[in-house]
Parts: structure tokens; C-alpha cells; sequence
């Protein structure tokens, strides 16, 4: 059974490997790999690497590939409702040719995965805002993080704000409420060297985040963070390598609790700042309501 897939602009200039991926769900780079080797993935008739670029108008070829079962899985995504549509349409805070802008909820995922089902790019597209075209995630936003989130509306566009992201030309700026007291100036430089794993091996990385201590007292610190690096769960694992996680953190908690009893993560991403075309776009996205009273709980100013 053969499969035909005409490209059109969309994916104009995207990797074969990362196409696939776009199309079917998370499959394993080893498989695709595999398939490609085995001539079950053609581009233009041909045999081509993973790392091949396609272009308007070529013509992929799949030939019962050995992950068609994964594909039935992944194929096989959360739905959402017209009323979780709506909802999320609500918290646009700006939206025009190119990309939109939202407030996004603490608790959804930017992009499905094994363990999210419900998230947002599945969710844009099946909105009226890309009924031409689809959505395109351009940067992170922990599962359980709140605040500003940008979904480009076309490749081209996507293309320009992972650069801009990707070039620290994108200036963000969150909100946290730390355990405790931080015992640090008012601001400053948090400068450190985060560690995660790849697999089984260790990765030591540079992270630096520009701060400004709001208020604090001795039950919690309200912090604004300006990170420069942008590592995996920086801000997250900076405050608590400092001993002073944010609350709500789960998986980086440096109370003496065994379990975290707030269910929200007191992180919220509050302004995003760039330049295009010498235009200057600022967003902002207000906290929200369990970030203000937690504020109200702890005794802090905004």
C-alpha cells in the first residue's frame, strides 16, 4: 500500500525527518531512520537522508513503512470540544495576519505528547483563526507555566521568531513566588550550571537570568526573572538550587514537604518584547486570579 503526499509552501525548506514528525506524531528518529534506509520513504522517487530539506511541490512516497501501527496511534489525538476551543480563543490578547498571542492556562500542554494528550496546537487547529493555514508552535512554555504564548499563523513567520527566539532577540519577562526568603540583593545576575541528562549522559549547561526582587518576607520572595540563557526548566531549577523553589514545583521543591500541597506553579510568563521590521511588539498577560491570592496569602505587593 503506497501513500502520497504532495508539499506544499507550509513546509517549504522543512527537514523530511521533522515533516513526518509534523504529520504523524512523535515517531522515533531510529524508525524513521530506519524506513528511509529501507526505501519506504521516497522523495521524488528517490532515497534520501533524514536530513534532506523538501520543497513546494515535491512528492513524498510511503510505502507501508514498518511504524504505520504508531501512526494509527498518533493519529489518534485529543479532539477538542467547541467549548475547550472557545475557551482558549478567549484568551487571545492579540491576533492578526501572522501569529497570535494568548494568556495560556497553567495545566495544558504546548504540544501532544505520551503524557499530554490535551494541548494547544492540537486545539488551534481545529479554530476558525487557522482555518486556512495551521498553527506553529515558536518557543517553550512549561505544561504548568502561565502567561504570554506565541503561535505562528505560517511557516515563514514561525521561521522568524524561532530565529528571533533562538538569537536572544526575544526578551522575556516572568513572575514567581518563591518559598521563602531570598537572601540575595534586590537585583542582579543569577549566573549557575544547570545539569540534565541526554539518555544516560550527563550535559552541564551555562544559564544566566537577570532578577528584581518585588517583595519578600519570611514565608516567600515575589520575584521578576529576565532570563538571557533559555535552558530547559531554568528559572525553576535556578530558584531551587538558590533554596528557594517556586511554589507549586513538583518536580524542584525544597520544602520539607514530600508532597507539594499547591497545585498550581507559581510562574507565570508576565511580558514578551521583540522587533520586527523595526516595528516594536510588546505583549503583556495579566496573573492570573490563584497568582494575585497567592500574592494576597503571603503578604506581598505586586
Amino acid at each position: 500500500m503506497k501513500k502520497l503526499i504532495h508539499v506544499d509552501k507550509t513546509f517549504n525548506g522543512m527537514r523530511i525527518d521533522r515533516f513526518l514528525r509534523n504529520q504523524f506524531g512523535q515517531i522515533p528518529q531510529s524508525l524513521i531512520e530506519k524506513n528511509l534506509r529501507n526505501g519506504k520513504i521516497k522523495l521524488n522517487k528517490k532515497k534520501i537522508k533524514s536530513s534532506k530539506k523538501i520543497q513546494l511541490n515535491d512528492r513524498i512516497e510511503l510505502f507501508n513503512f514498518e511504524f504505520k501501527n504508531i501512526l494509527k496511534q498518533n493519529r489518534q489525538k485529543n479532539v477538542p470540544t467547541n467549548e475547550i476551543i472557545k475557551e482558549n480563543e478567549d484568551l487571545i490578547i492579540e491576533k492578526n495576519d501572522n501569529f497570535i498571542v494568548l494568556n495560556k492556562q497553567s495545566g495544558i500542554s504546548v504540544q501532544g505528547g505520551t503524557k499530554s494528550k490535551k494541548n494547544l496546537i492540537d486545539i488551534f487547529s481545529k479554530s476558525d483563526l487557522f482555518k486556512d493555514t495551521k498553527p506553529f508552535s515558536v518557543h517553550r512554555l512549561d505544561k504548568d507555566t502561565s502567561g504570554v504564548f506565541i503561535i505562528a499563523k505560517n511557516r515563514e513567520t514561525a521561521q522568524l521568531l524561532t530565529s528571533l527566539f533562538r538569537l536572544r532577540k526575544v526578551y522575556k519577562t516572568y513572575l514567581a513566588i518563591c518559598n521563602g526568603e531570598l537572601i540575595l540583593e534586590n537585583e542582579g545576575l543569577i549566573k549557575d550550571d544547570l545539569l540534565r541528562f541526554e539518555n544516560k549522559k550527563k550535559i552541564i549547561e551555562r544559564a544566566e537570568t537577570k532578577y528584581e526582587i518585588l517583595d519578600k518576607n519570611n514565608n516567600a520572595t515575589f520575584i521578576q526573572l529576565h532570563p538571557i540563557t533559555g535552558r530547559k526548566h531554568q528559572l525553576r531549577k535556578q530558584l531551587f538550587n538558590l533554596g528557594n523553589s517556586i511554589i507549586g514545583d513538583k518536580k524542584y521543591n525544597t520544602t520539607n514537604n514530600s508532597k507539594v500541597s499547591n497545585k498550581n506553579l507559581m510562574l507565570h510568563s508576565y511580558q514578551i518584547k521583540f522587533k520586527i521590521n523595526e516595528k516594536k511588539y510588546t505583549f503583556r498577560a495579566t496573573p492570573p486570579d490563584y497568582f494575585r491570592n497567592m500574592l494576597k496569602a503571603k503578604r506581598l505587593n505586586f
